[in-house]
């Protein structure tokens, strides 16, 4: 195998396909990056059983065949070779790198032992990378860390027609969003779970052009400019989390977002860990309150506009950041009922319902 490529393109798809080999690999060879040089073009690939990812790029060819790598190393060289056009040539047990007078001798792996890359499954409808990158941003941040609850560490994609919902919970809040796609059958309905860290990821690197989304046989697949994945898919289960999103909130706040941020982050500064921050809603404003221990105290004021009674409220600060943040409108409304009582946080989109919800449990108040 001979070709030669940019060494920026070069970096790019490699660094991109790296990113889901695992950390502590069943076998060796899923520490590899298969690459699968041919008619002018060179495909990185990775798979570790659950998640695919292959990345396609331009190449000069001049003798086409395959070489297994190891992955991170690659990573790691490609991206500190100065700017010059990259050759790989494999000789005998090597794959001979060069880059101007840099030069490196990598030993490669049997391409045989490869497992076999997972077929894309049938696409059903595509979206712009900028939303769907955003609606998962909202997202994700609800969804939990922990793997021994496998439902919670992924999010929720239901379809029906023209209409996606996204949610995640990991029981102590829960996010939603909702937004409109191009189905490729205009009554197509299906639910999947998948894994929140993988959607994260293809949010990340897909945000330019178009993504089309697959589904089928227990796997996902996203593609995008050249890019895809594929990831397994979580079992199903998961709560009704539409209900706990709709009540009857007696009291409603609504607050300029920015501002709003900013100060509990200020304020959240004197907050020792696990401790609650405090806000107390009155007719024009909200003061933000932490602290009061070994550490000390802090307040801020923001303007308001309150519906209802005045009410104190509390919140774990990072909850409550991660849902101001999944907010797209100037203003954001936070609807309360009693302080024992969860608040959802939604943005304001003028007459349309809101396409971001987010509920969040408040904490008990000592004293």
């Amino acid at each position: 195998m001979k070709f030669r490529v940019s060494r920026d393109v070069l970096a790019d798809a490699v660094a991109w396909a790296a990113r889901v080999l695992p950390s502590r690999p069943v076998v060796p060879v899923l520490s590899g990056l298969l690459l699968d040089a041919a008619d002018g073009e060179l495909c990185v690939s990775a798979f570790d059983y659950d998640v695919s990812a292959q990345a396609r790029i331009d190449a000069h060819v001049a003798e086409p065949g395959q070489v297994l790598i190891p992955g991170k190393l690659l990573a790691e060289i490609s991206r500190s070779l100065p700017a010059e056009d990259v050759e790989i040539v494999t000789e005998g047990q090597e794959a001979v790198l060069t880059c101007g007078s840099a030069e490196f001798g990598l030993i490669t792996m049997p391409v045989e032992d490869f497992p076999t890359m997972p077929t894309m499954p049938p696409s059903i409808g595509a979206i712009g990378g900028g939303v769907f990158a955003s609606a998962v941003g909202q997202v994700a941040p609800a969804s939990s860390r922990d793997d021994t609850l496998p439902m919670l560490t992924g999010i929720r994609v239901d379809i029906d027609g023209d209409a996606v919902a996204m949610a995640a919970t990991d029981r102590y809040r829960i996010a939603a969003r909702d937004f409109v796609w191009r189905p490729v059958s205009p009554d197509a309905s299906v639910s999947a779970m998948v894994p929140a860290r993988v959607l994260v990821e293809v949010a990340k690197s897909l945000r330019g052009g178009e993504v089309s989304v697959a589904l089928g046989d227990g796997v996902a697949g996203f593609e995008s400019v050249g890019r895809s994945t594929t990831v397994r898919l979580l079992d199903e289960q998961f709560i009704d989390y539409r209900t706990r999103l709709t009540a009857d909130w007696s009291i409603r706040a609504d607050v300029r977002v920015a501002p709003f941020i900013d100060a509990i982050k200020r304020v959240a500064l004197v907050a020792e860990r696990n401790t609650a921050i405090r806000l107390s809603f009155t007719q024009s404003q909200v003061r933000i309150q932490a602290g009061g221990g070994d550490i000390g105290r802090g307040s801020e004021v923001v303007d308001c506009e309150l519906r209802g009674d005045d009410i104190q409220i509390a919140f774990q600060s990072h909850y409550l950041l991660d849902g101001l943040a999944g907010v797209e409108s100037e203003m954001a409304r936070v609807n309360m009922q009693s302080p024992s009582r969860p608040a959802l946080i939604q943005d304001i989109p003028g007459d349309a319902e809101p396409a971001f919800r987010y509920l969040v449990m408040s904490l008990r108040q000592s004293g």
